[in-house]
């Protein structure tokens, strides 16, 4: 007879390189909330993304080429790759950017980050994963964590606001979306190249629209603007897509997608780091409050 270890049985345990994948994603998307910020003073939205996807596919594509990955998509596969595309950067990196217009970072992280509740309507759906009391109470958690983060400081979301807000949900929702498809119908190519196509694919609309609305003046930008977008290239773009993609084939879709609910609280950090903005008893409260919901998510 084989004993099994006390504690969490086996097959819950959380595979430890997903959880570590997860953690680099959180943190470099975390950074990134106060860099767009930064950007947007010099850059409109599409064209800042674009500019940090260009750098980002440049990379990705090096590091395909340096591991000797496949980069050819079988023919059955690009209906699914494009997709994937849409859904996880399209819908993500457009709406998040275009958000910022109207709304106040604060604000528009309040509606990012509602992606675990629309995650596990879908994973419950797509996936079969009904959602546990255990994950109902991590859910609760986080959200509770960040609206005390957020409306401490009191949202004012008037009718002038109202296109923002219809942008970040609509980027949440699809976003959440993307991270079940994914997981029920993932893209078939090597880890690197498929991050490599799905950032190629999904900049195709954004450039688009950057090309229409856009007349950004890039020999105007400062030397620090430059130094943003290689961190938002190489950084959030890059490396932690990749480690997403990576975090998703190794966790479960809603748990993954709760571990995001780091992401804002590592952005006030970042942004009391980055633009002097200063950490409190609201702060300290809606990160306890979320690392706990996370906490639960992960252990299911």
């Amino acid at each position: 007879m084989t004993l099994k270890p006390l504690g969490m049985p086996a097959a819950a345990r959380p595979d430890p390189r997903g959880l570590l994948l997860l953690l680099v994603t959180v943190i470099g998307w975390g950074f990134n909330w106060p860099a767009m910020k930064l950007l947007l003073v010099e850059l409109p939205p599409f064209s800042m993304r674009i500019a940090c996807v260009v750098i980002g596919v440049a990379l990705l594509l090096g590091i395909a080429l340096a591991r000797r990955e496949r980069l050819g998509v079988p023919a059955g596969l690009w209906g699914r790759l494009v997709l994937a595309s849409l859904l996880n950067v399209t819908a993500w990196m457009g709406a998040a950017a275009l958000s910022l217009v109207w709304l106040a970072a604060g604000e528009a992280t309040i509606v990012c980050y509602t992606m675990p509740v629309w995650a596990s309507i879908f994973a419950w759906a797509l996936l079969g994963e009904p959602p546990t009391p255990r994950r109902l109470l991590a859910l609760a958690l986080g959200l509770a964590g960040l609206l005390v983060l957020v409306l401490g400081q009191g949202v004012d979301v008037g009718l002038a606001k109202l296109p923002g807000v219809a942008a970040a949900l609509t980027g949440a929702v699809l976003f959440s979306l993307g991270t079940v498809v994914t997981k029920r119908w993932p893209v078939a190519l090597p880890p690197t190249a498929s991050a490599a196509w799905q950032l190629l694919l999904g900049s195709v609309p954004l450039l688009l629209g950057a090309l229409l609305l856009e007349r950004p003046d890039f020999g105007a930008l400062s030397a620090g603007t430059w130094a943003i977008m290689l961190y938002g290239g190489i950084g959030p773009l890059g490396l932690c897509y990749l480690a997403w993609f990576a975090a998703l084939r190794r966790l479960p879709a809603a748990a993954a997608a709760s571990g995001t609910l780091l992401t804002p609280v590592i952005g006030v950090g970042a942004a009391a780091l980055l633009l002097g903005e200063p950490i409190g008893v609201r702060e300290v409260v809606a990160l306890s409050m979320t690392i706990g919901g996370v906490v639960l998510a992960i252990r299911g």
